[in-house]
Order: C-alpha cells, then structure tokens, then sequence
C-alpha cells in the first residue's frame, strides 16, 4: 500500500494522495496537559473531556510535571493546552514584586497580556484564588472569634498559635513575611513548625490533630481536605499574597481549531468557585476517587457533557 505523502502514478496519469498540511493539521489530536497537583488533574481532565464532547481527538498528558516543565511543552508546541495560575505569572515575568499581581483583574490582565506575545491565549478564569492561605484549628476559631488575617495577627500576639509551615512559606517574601508586614505581626521562631517540602496535606493535617501543638497551617485557598479536617482558613481582605486563579491556556493555533473550544470551557470555568473546587478536589484527596472520574460526574451534573 502506497504512503498518503506520495503520489501514486497510474498509465501516464498522476493521482494525488497528498494530504495538505491543513487537513493534517486539523485530523491532529489536541493534547491536553497539567502539572502534577490533584487540582491540575482534575481541571485537565475536565478540559480533555469537553473537548471530547465536542468531537475533538485529544490526548493526555495529565500529571505532566511542575510548572515550568509544562509551560516550556506548551511554548515549544508539544502541548496544547494546561490549567494554569495568573499568579504564576509574576514568576514567569519575573515581577513578584510588582502590586498588580494582588488583584485578581489586574493578574489576568497582566499574564494575558504577556503570553500573547508568544502565541498563548488565557482562556475565562476560575473565581477562586488558590493561594497560599493560613487555617486554625476549627474549635480555637470559633472560641476566640477568627475568621480574617486581622484576627491571627491578634491571635499570635496574644501567644496563641503555633504554626505548621513549609520553609519556603515561612522564608519568602511573598508568603508569611507579606502576611506579617501587611497585618503587623511577627509569628516567633519557636512557634513555628518549620517542614521542607510544601504538602499542605501534612501541614493542614497537623493543625487539625494538634501535632506538636500546632494550630494552624499553611494550605491553598482550595485544598480538598479544608472542611473535613474541620479547618477555618483565614481571609486576606489587605490583598498580602499573589492572586492564583485557574485558566485553561491555550497555543493560539490550536484554539484555532474549533470555535466552540472558548465559550465551551468558559461555561465550566465561569463556575469553578472556591466552594465547588474544595467539594471536588476533597473527593479525590479525602474519598479517594480518580480525578477522571470526579470530572466526569461533574460536568455531566452541570449538563455539559449531555
């Protein structure tokens, strides 16, 4: 049997069989990516599959890796498409220092804008910021009233808590020293639980059970295990961290593809609050379910998947 790319020659007649680069092009899968976080899975699982359901060929790369091995995929075309963090873009920039990072609008704006430069499109974000958070031990909020940053720094001047933390959460600038210097308050040496990795699992899990007399921890604003372990995570109404909110990014060439690829994942990401991502990222990390699986129930619950 002949190749497709060759042209076959019959009594003096030349039949072409060769495809263009455009149909090429278009019979192409789309491939789907995500880092390596339960949430990542999740939300690349639910991309994959609504482009599925829209009759395109997609193909998995979930779990990929952390975030600058997947964006450089995405940059060098070997991916399609990620779930990504506005926030992440200060580091992509270079520009953590830089104020428009705390607003959720002006984060979007501002990576949008970047990536655009180099042919990638932020599709409509999630509205729930993921971003490293501080959560008291629920039955220490409720008896001494804490809901706010404002009421830990109180709470820690008072000589009350006592904090499970990754290094880098309690050494970088932009996490407990922003929270610190927005909030006047300083977290003594001795009462910090200092871990080197940055699973919130353990730190969240410390402050629940009371581990070594901690009573709170560092976690993101959308870590599965919140309301299972009975924790009451802190607001940030001064904007001290980094807004980290959920988009699908996207080659502008592969968007391309199919119209119906934006308002599509928009109808599903438009939604994603912090109160649903929680619920199902919790079903994952709590109830032990795959994150195909919890994508799937989702979307069909939403009627997106018909």
């Amino acid at each position: 049997m002949t190749s497709p790319s060759r042209r076959t020659f019959l009594t003096g007649f030349v039949v072409s069989n060769v495809i263009s680069p455009e149909t090429v092009w278009a019979a192409r899968r789309l491939v789907v990516a995500s880092k390596s976080d339960t949430e990542g899975s999740l939300a690349g699982a639910m991309i994959a599959l609504l482009l599925e359901h829209l009759g395109l060929s997609v193909e998995r790369r979930l779990g990929l890796g952390p975030p600058l091995i997947v964006r450089s995929a995405l940059m060098s075309g070997d991916i399609d498409v990620y779930p990504e963090y506005t926030g992440n873009g200060a580091f992509f920039t270079g520009t953590e220092t830089d104020p428009v990072w705390r607003s959720s609008q002006g984060a979007y704006d501002a990576i949008a804008r970047s990536d655009a430069a180099r042919g990638l499109v932020w599709l409509d974000r999630a509205p729930a910021n993921n971003t490293w958070l501080i959560a008291v031990q629920g039955k220490l909020a409720r008896r001494e009233g804490l809901s706010t940053m404002a009421d830990f720094a109180a709470a820690v001047r008072r000589g009350l808590i006592r904090l499970a933390a990754s290094t880098e959460f309690v050494e970088s600038p932009a996490a407990l020293p922003a929270f610190e210097a927005a909030y006047g308050f300083q977290v003594p040496h001795d009462r910090i639980i200092s871990l080197p990795g940055g699973d919130t699992a353990i730190t969240a899990r410390a402050a629940a059970q009371g581990i070594s007399g901690v009573n709170a921890g560092m976690v993101y604003g959308t870590d599965g295990a919140l309301s299972a372990l009975d924790l009451v995570v802190m607001s940030d109404p001064e904007g001290a961290q980094i807004v980290y909110e959920m988009a699908p990014v996207f080659r502008s060439t592969s968007l391309d593809r199919d119209p119906r690829i934006r308002p599509t994942l928009g109808a599903l990401f438009n939604g994603l609050d912090a109160t649903t991502l929680r619920r199902l990222n919790a079903v994952i990390t709590v109830e032990g379910d795959l994150p195909e699986a919890v994508a799937a129930r989702h979307l069909r619950e939403l009627g997106l998947l018909g």
